[in-house]
């Protein structure tokens, strides 16, 4: 039996556990579970597929079911020096994916939204759909795998997707130093992965060819007393959004234990961040959305992207 009939068998079956009646979802390693709040009482949940189905480094692709951690699919990437933007806390693909959090690195790594290519999702109707293809110039019509990053799986249950790879930089540091001003850093900073802050203390993430890190690390030095360090500082479980403005006036005891991306307006924190009423268009373009793909709202019922 060919590669291809073996996936399709395989996304058939999870398709068929779907199935097309009842509220369900996918768990995946439940990192982020209470992402969007709780699940309806009775929702059947489901395991997407794992393992990874092929990987074409020349191509710089990787096809590979969404109940593999990234962890794995990093682990495997890793011996052709290639890595994708997914971040690796623990979580799947899917998980990752449906999640739509950055990595830490967003800045070397680019959007996860960016990473994904194709996708294949079980609908509300329990049919197995493709959106999306191997390249951007082959894709007509909606860009559907970036409508499903960060919808939580309320449009559709992710079984398969394609990713985007990028290369290993040559050159990997994470640099630290008490005092440093993390917003002159990062504005002093060419292209740095990840500028980090925690009260005074500031991570810095340069990678790249050794010249160019090296010349980095000279401008830092000249910010601070930074020293090497394994890597960046524990990130807590809940995600902010704000301005950068908003980053420098931030009211720390609502955030608690908390670490700043600058650069990126993300804070990860202890707690929360409050919810916010959408502007009225938003809000009704979203339900239009959810309509269209699940009208009957069996997909992942109580969560809110």
């Amino acid at each position: 039996m060919s590669a291809a009939a073996v996936t399709d068998e395989v996304l058939l079956a999870f398709a068929e556990e779907v199935g097309a009646d009842g509220p369900v979802a996918v768990a995946g390693a439940r990192t982020r579970w209470d992402v969007g709040g709780p699940l309806s009482d009775g929702t059947r949940v489901v395991t997407a597929p794992a393992g990874i189905v092929w990987h074409r480094p020349d191509e710089m692709t990787v096809l590979v079911r969404a109940g593999t951690t990234v962890a794995d699919l990093h682990a495997d990437l890793a011996a052709e020096r290639q890595r994708t933007a997914l971040p690796d806390r623990g979580g799947t693909v899917g998980g990752a994916l449906a999640v739509g959090e950055d990595d830490v690195c967003v800045l070397g790594v680019d959007r996860i939204r960016t990473a994904l290519l194709q996708a294949r999702y079980v609908s509300a109707e329990g049919r197995m759909v493709t959106g999306g293809g191997p390249t951007v110039k082959n894709v007509s019509g909606y860009d559907l795998p970036r409508l499903l990053v960060g919808s939580l799986g309320t449009l559709g249950l992710l079984g398969e997707v394609l990713l985007r790879t990028n290369p290993v930089p040559p050159v990997s540091t994470w640099l630290a130093a008490d005092g440093a001003d993390a917003f002159a850093v990062a504005d002093a900073l060419y292209r740095p992965s990840a500028v980090l802050a925690v009260g005074d203390r500031t991570w810095v993430c340069l990678e790249g060819h050794g010249p160019d890190v090296d010349h980095e690390h000279g401008v830092v030095a000249g910010l601070g007393d930074f020293d090497e360090v394994d890597g960046p500082p524990p990130l807590p479980r809940h995600r902010w959004s704000l301005t950068r403005t908003d980053l420098r006036d931030l009211d720390v005891a609502a955030l608690g234990d908390h670490v700043v991306s600058v650069g990126t307006g993300t804070v990860f924190a202890e707690h929360p961040q409050p919810r916010a009423a959408p502007p009225p268009a938003l809000a009704d373009l979203a339900g239009r959305i959810k309509h269209e793909f699940d009208p009957t709202g069996r997909l992942t019922p109580g969560r809110t992207p």
